[in-house]
């Protein structure tokens, strides 16, 4: 054999390894484009999996005058109250995306710069709904 094949035959094959969540979350900068979309599928998978438990809570509050009353008791405890903020994000954010993905489906704001823009207001547009939501769950107005 000569020294080229021997030396080849000791390297091996290239050693490739999965990225780990920490090296995609701290290595790489995301656009704002991935960020919509990361948000957009927690957000929606949040709505899934509490959509049983709020229906069940809608179908008890709806059940007597005494068990609506009792809901709102329930609602005026703060965790209560912080949790409701979440979902609301939750819808809030994922309606928004939601948007936007309908005009891209329109092939509207495909292009990159465009996509980003898009991303930036989907996120500006649900943050401030849900400050809103906030002050009114809150008490402010």
């Amino acid at each position: 054999m000569s020294e080229a094949v021997r030396e080849a035959t000791k390297k091996g094959r290239p050693e490739f390894r999965n990225i780990h969540i920490t090296d995609i979350t701290t290595k790489y900068k995301m656009p704002p484009s991935a960020i919509v979309s990361i948000l957009h599928r927690v957000s929606g998978f949040g709505i899934f999996l509490m959509l049983p438990f709020l229906l069940y809570l809608l179908q008890e509050s709806l059940r007597s005058e005494i068990s609506y009353y009792h809901f709102g008791g329930i609602v005026d405890n703060v965790f209560t109250k912080i949790i409701l903020l979440g979902l609301s994000w939750a819808y809030l954010h994922h309606f928004t995306a939601g948007v936007r993905h309908l005009f891209m489906d329109n092939h509207m704001a495909l292009d990159k710069d465009a996509a980003q823009k898009t991303a930036r207001w989907v996120l500006v547009i649900s943050l401030a709904l849900t400050v809103v939501v906030a002050l009114k769950l809150f008490g402010v107005f």
